[in-house]
């Protein structure tokens, strides 16, 4: 009785190397997955006031009183926004592991939002930016939703949001009062709601 019929055939040298080459590439990519979810694992537990005050120490961020920290990626050169302005706004906001937890095109695109209505360090933050520029914002938990978090879960108690915000343009609130549709009350994203996660007070 033969236990096979299929003679056995040794693997070829170039064959071999391509096997050896496929393990590799799969090892470091394993690696690669396992250092970015400890990465962001670190980062979630690293606390806020240790995460700001590291960057701080670089050249391309700055530090207002209040201890919200921006980087400018874009400068404008129109209007500076002020508290009582509405502005048009695409955002991106991430917790510390870099994981996105609300964002404007989650919302069919550019959010209509009133400066003076928002988180404090939006409040703030949009209050640095001339129409047409892009910052990124670290806002820590005082500046955000403190110890109480928000959405459910979605932002944890006492954390810090990264924001990159792309302020597209600004209208004082009366001229936004007088449009048809938005009816003078709460001004929010398209379709009448604020985002789902992220910057109403």
């Amino acid at each position: 009785m033969s236990v096979t019929a299929v003679p056995l055939r040794p693997i070829a040298k170039g064959s071999l190397t391509k096997l050896w080459v496929g393990i590799g590439l799969l090892a470091a990519a394993g690696v690669g997955a396992a250092w970015y979810s400890t990465s962001a694992q670190v980062a979630m537990a690293t606390p806020p006031a240790e995460f700001l005050a590291s960057n701080a120490k670089r050249s391309d961020v700055k530090t207002t009183p209040s201890g919200l920290q921006y980087q400018v990626i874009r400068e404008g050169n129109g209007p500076r926004a002020t508290a009582q302005d509405v502005v048009l706004v695409d955002y991106d906001g991430k917790l510390a592991n870099g994981q996105t937890f609300d964002a404007s095109a989650r919302h069919g695109g550019p959010a209509t939002l009133p400066v003076g209505g928002l988180i404090p360090g939006w409040v703030e933050g949009l209050q640095l930016m001339n129409q047409g520029a892009k910052y990124r914002f670290w806002i820590p938990p005082e500046l955000g939703y403190g110890p109480q978090g928000a959405g459910d879960g979605v932002i944890p108690p006492n954390a810090l949001l990264i924001f990159d915000v792309d302020l597209q343009a600004i209208m004082p609130r009366q001229a936004m009062m007088g449009m048809g549709g938005m009816g003078g009350g709460g001004m929010g994203a398209p379709h009448g709601e604020m985002p789902a996660g992220a910057i109403g007070q």
